[in-house]
């Protein structure tokens, strides 16, 4: 379980992007240990891979965009966050359009996809980003913080106005089990009130009750209701995996946030990496057994170097 590992095979998807309305066909391919995850836009001539990392972070409303510009990639956090609940480190992904494709606004179809795919064993070993110490980022009255923590661990609060969401909580405690079962099938969520909104900002052109919650006034507006009743705060752990998967290691820390989002993640990460004395890179070999246990891999597909 110490071993770096990427995809068994290429594959590929289609959809449609949340935002941007369009049709895109992405297609992930095996990497090479310590490659990390790299997106390359096909559909711009001579467009050049841009690696997934806190510091290539470009706007964070309403999603996380890596780069700036024609040649960024938008809305990444479902993928990112499943490819690291799988415990994939590296894959390269070509995409001929600006945004990864929504799918059902949650994880659960890239895990489908990843696991008919199948794992592969690099010959290197991973490494975990160790929290040593505290860091914490706050605005307005939202926050988040990194403390340290044998396993990766997330305490999520979310509050809202709304008779349906109000006030939830949710622990994670990661296990590649645990996050296909308890956090990969929550879906993104609005509200009716925001879509024309959100459309003239040029958002959600793709959006719909196929591949999201959207609350109107007082209930749940799609006709086959809630996965968890509490799917709301589980959507948010599976956004907070894949901003902070953009750190480029697996973490062994506590991260709690309150009423966070996108842009908080981001300062969260971008703080951290600031504050060298407050984490340290460790060889998974070097990890103790609880660590390296509490992380334990997928065993579907997987295929030995």
């Amino acid at each position: 379980m110490i071993y770096q590992r990427t995809i068994a095979k290429d594959v590929k998807v289609t959809g449609i992007g949340l935002h941007s309305g369009k049709k895109v066909t992405m297609k992930l391919i095996p990497a090479e240990a310590d490659f990390g995850i790299q997106f390359v836009r096909t559909d711009i001539p001579h467009s050049k891979p841009m690696k997934a990392n806190a510091l290539t972070v470009g706007t964070t409303e309403n999603a996380t965009t890596l780069g700036s510009g024609a040649e960024a990639v938008h809305t990444v956090e479902h993928l990112l966050g499943t490819l690291y609940g799988l415990g994939i480190n590296n894959v390269f992904i070509e995409i001929d359009g600006p945004e990864v494709p929504i799918m059902d606004g949650s994880g659960a179809s890239f895990v489908f996809l990843l696991k008919e795919t199948g794992l592969k064993n690099l010959n290197k070993s991973k490494k975990f980003l160790v929290i040593l110490d505290k860091v914490r980022v706050e605005k307005d009255d939202k926050w988040a913080e990194f403390t340290p923590n044998s396993n990766l661990a997330i305490e999520s609060t979310i509050v809202f106005p709304h008779p349906v969401i109000k006030t939830q909580h949710f622990d994670f405690e990661f296990s590649c089990e645990n996050f296909i079962n308890n956090i990969a099938r929550a879906r993104t969520f609005g509200f009716a009130r925001d879509v024309d909104y959100l459309k003239r900002k040029g958002l959600i052109k793709g959006g719909s009750l196929d591949n999201a919650i959207v609350l109107d006034e007082f209930k749940v507006m799609n006709p086959e209701g809630l996965r968890f009743d509490n799917e709301f705060v589980r959507h948010k752990i599976l956004d907070t995996i894949g901003d902070v998967s953009l750190l480029g290691y697996e973490i062994a820390g506590k991260i709690t946030t309150y009423k966070s989002g996108h842009n908080i993640h981001n300062l969260l990460c971008r703080k951290l990496l600031e504050t060298p004395s407050a984490y340290e890179i460790v060889s998974a070999s070097a990890l103790t057994q609880e660590v390296r246990e509490a992380h334990k891999l997928p065993q579907f597909i997987t295929v030995s170097h």
